[in-house]
């Protein structure tokens, strides 16, 4: 999916870019993919490339083992969605002045705002409401030491728990990591009803760029 003359990719990689606290980049890949060579991508800092795997869970240990070649144990590391582009550098700052203060961890997140069911077992019928209280819904990226995450999340492997995000993981091995209040914009373009509003949201941003 495209928007704005660019895959959602470019536009994620080119906003990772433009934090000035990011060292570079590890654009972790499907070993079948053959599209990336099509983009002709010129990044504006480092970018490294290594192998996913069969579940998100390897994937991102992939890029971690991969980066244990040039960064030390004690490194940070950003651990983001490529269908988030429109993370803003206001939220990638707090989250990442979070992590430097608290050896935990730090995550993006936003209260949830709705009011939740859950479903029954049998038919698609409500069981009862769940109370939203203290409730956050995840967002990217998020920001952890590169030795600890990694063997956080290979532990999880070890125990057949294919965690869907990387808090997950530092939580079963003892860590609390910090919620972060991040933006709403940070939205998962995974649908093609999503690009709508990222066309929008992207439009906004730039507007406000220009404005200051």
């Amino acid at each position: 999916m495209d928007f704005q003359g660019k895959t959602i990719l470019e536009h994620t990689l080119d906003r990772l870019f433009s934090f000035p606290g990011l060292d570079g980049v590890m654009l972790v890949l499907n070993e079948a993919d053959d599209h990336w060579h099509t983009l002709h991508y010129q990044p504006r800092g480092e970018l490294r490339f290594t192998s996913g795997g069969s579940e998100r869970i390897h994937s991102v240990l992939n890029g971690l083992k991969a980066l244990q070649q040039f960064l030390s144990e004690d490194a940070l590391i950003l651990v983001h969605d490529a269908v988030r582009p429109l993370v803003s550098v206001d939220d990638l700052n707090r989250v990442v002045e979070n992590a430097l203060s608290d050896g935990d961890g730090a995550l993006l997140a936003v209260p949830v705002a709705d009011t939740l069911k859950q479903q029954q077992t049998d038919k698609a019928a409500v069981n009862r409401t769940v109370s939203r209280d203290q409730l956050w819904r995840a967002l990217t990226p998020q920001v952890f030491q590169l030795s600890r995450l990694t063997k956080a999340l290979q532990s999880s492997i070890e125990r057949g728990e294919l965690v869907s995000d990387d808090s997950a993981a530092m939580e079963q091995a003892g860590y609390h990591p910090r919620l972060v209040m991040g933006s709403a914009s940070n939205i998962k373009i995974t649908l093609p009803e999503d690009l709508g509003m990222a066309e929008q949201i992207w439009l906004y941003q730039r507007n406000q760029q220009d404005d200051e």
